[in-house]
């Protein structure tokens, strides 16, 4: 059997980790290598630039803008998901009243659960077409319910002061049903004798919260950053689908940005590759950042 256990285990790995490399590894390189060339992707013919396409993209409004807007993505996404998740989910694990007031949940959170976490069983397709009809300016929900009310109906995806801040809201209202789901999880492994002691001495919730809760669920947070930062620098499917990007390439990200290069009327996949690969270190720059800062607070809360 202890000869066996060797064979036995390269014979599992092997494929796996073989077919690895042809499909992730291998695809990365050679994007690496084909940022070089000038190969417009249906040719047999793609001369090396060496670092050509870099130093023209120092130079693209167009891709400057995209990488703004992820920035802000960056910025407000992770953040306000965060917030939510962590208020929902405090709200559903110690927002009911009982003999322990504050400590049990609320009536019905399985079902509020349930509902938060339900944007997740659906695509990233089908959440941009059902936001693409709410935000409709003639026909959609929000506008009739604005008319209603007597308010002006703004053309929500149609205006470049509006169309990517609308993008940004339906990117945190597809995140943070599951970000409630996460940390409420968590919550419910914290120990109930901390916050029956700590609202025995006069604790308010968000004292509670922000002393003992977000405290203690900094690692479970600092993933859930990980998570939305890569997120906020994607964002393709979404803006595709909803925008295009547009209008004015108001709302426009790196990944579609990389897309329309690839495959659009000018069919530039050496610069595309470019793109590919600054959107591939600043991902990992983005990952690197966070995990340092991770290290750094389980050193202070330890």
């Amino acid at each position: 059997m202890r000869h066996g256990k060797y064979p036995l285990i390269i014979a599992f790995l092997v494929p796996p980790l073989a077919l690895y490399v042809l499909f992730v590894i291998s695809p990365y390189l050679q994007a690496f290598q084909i940022s070089t060339t000038n190969w417009l992707g249906y040719s047999a013919q793609a001369d090396p630039v060496g670092l050509a396409n870099f130093r023209t993209m120092l130079h693209d409004d167009r891709v400057w803008n995209a990488i703004g807007n992820n920035a802000i993505l960056l910025a407000v996404v992770p953040v306000l998901t965060i917030v939510l998740g962590l208020f929902f989910a405090t709200m559903l694990s110690m927002g009911g009243r009982g003999d322990r007031a504050g400590v049990t949940g609320v009536r019905g959170s399985a079902f509020y659960r349930l509902v938060y976490f339900f944007p997740q069983v659906l695509s990233v397709v089908i959440i941009a077409l059902l936001w693409r009809e709410i935000y409709h300016p003639n026909n959609g929900l929000l506008n009739g319910a604005l008319r209603a009310v007597g308010l002006p109906a703004p053309t929500w995806l149609g205006d470049p002061r509006t169309a990517f801040w609308c993008v940004l809201a339906v990117m945190v209202w597809s995140n943070v049903g599951f970000y409630v789901v996460l940390f409420g999880a968590a919550m419910s492994a914290i120990p109930r004798d901390i916050y029956e002691a700590v609202l025995l001495d006069g604790a308010s919730r968000w004292v509670t919260l922000r002393r003992i809760t977000v405290p203690l669920l900094w690692d479970t947070v600092q993933v859930a950053w990980i998570y939305l930062a890569i997120a906020a620098l994607d964002g393709f499917i979404l803006v595709q689908q909803m925008t295009n990007g547009g209008p004015n390439f108001s709302s426009d990200v790196i990944g579609l940005r990389m897309y329309e290069t690839a495959f659009g009327s000018e069919s530039k996949f050496g610069y595309a590759s470019a793109i590919g690969v600054v959107m591939f270190f600043l991902t990992l720059t983005v990952a690197v950042l966070a995990l340092r800062a991770a290290r750094r607070e389980r050193i202070e809360y330890s």
